[in-house]
């Protein structure tokens, strides 16, 4: 079988991923930074009060170290697992697979969308059903929609990710020298269970029944893609390419007939 190299790949969905900043040092941790101050006035101190002395001064030390190391605050950080703090590491995460694959940076690039969609899942898990057994097939989108932890703009950030991630790397599968194109059709499968319209994952579904040599579905979901892109120069090149297999193989099965 002839391989034709998928084209129109070159398109990946972008997206802004934020970043928490340390704040500086707060009055109340001055207060209880301030060193130990000595109130005996006596020459004569005993051999115990310079021992507690001591200590004290080393508490002090380390607790200015501990300060410096935490860029001027010694409070409390917040939790790194709540529900925002994790939206914005997918969010971040996909944005670094995106750069990656800007740079052709494919496998780098695979590896961030898969870190972002496990911080999705991972969320999922803690906001969702614990019963899996209780959800749908493709439970992601669905346990974010009912999470009230969550506001809008997040679970529709989050959904977009998960589709953009998705949709992104079958872009990188189909970048490789030695393509998945089972694993290509799995995730383009998966936008169009949630974005049935969705022109990327239509052709790239098209591209690789194409290449596992079902070329009805093939041309099924190629035919799809180009209504939503008429003039889409590699969806016309694919369904010309699929329809000659067609005819072929019915050639070659009517003269096997004969």
């Amino acid at each position: 079988m002839s391989v034709v190299k998928a084209g129109h790949d070159g398109r990946v969905d972008g997206g802004r991923g934020s970043h928490t900043a340390s704040g500086g040092g707060s009055p109340r941790l001055q207060q209880c930074a301030q060193p130990p101050n000595n109130s005996s006035g006596s020459s004569s101190s005993s051999s115990s009060s310079s021992s507690s002395s001591r200590t004290k001064d080393a508490r002090y030390q380390q607790q200015l170290q501990q300060q410096r190391h935490h860029g001027g605050s010694m409070l409390k950080q917040p939790s790194l697992n709540e529900p925002a703090d994790v939206v914005r590491r997918a969010l971040d995460f996909k944005c670094q697979g995106t750069q990656c694959y800007k740079d052709k940076k494919y496998r780098e690039a695979i590896g961030k969308y898969h870190r972002a969609l496990l911080e999705i899942k991972g969320l999922c898990r803690v906001l969702g059903d614990p019963d899996t057994s209780s959800k749908p097939p493709s439970p992601l989108l669905p346990t974010i929609s009912k999470s009230s932890t969550l506001t809008d703009e997040q679970k529709g950030a989050m959904e977009n990710a998960e589709l953009e991630c998705y949709n992104s790397l079958a872009a990188c599968l189909l970048q490789m020298e030695l393509v998945n194109y089972e694993r290509v059709k799995e995730y383009c499968l998966k936008v169009l269970h949630k974005e049935g319209k969705n022109f990327k994952a239509l052709y790239r579904s098209g591209v690789a029944y194409y290449h596992l040599g079902d070329f009805q579905k093939a041309l099924y979901y190629l035919k799809e893609s180009h209504k939503q892109e008429p003039s889409d120069t590699n969806a016309i090149r694919y369904i010309q390419l699929t329809e000659m297999k067609i005819r072929r193989n019915a050639q070659r099965e009517k003269k096997e007939a004969t």
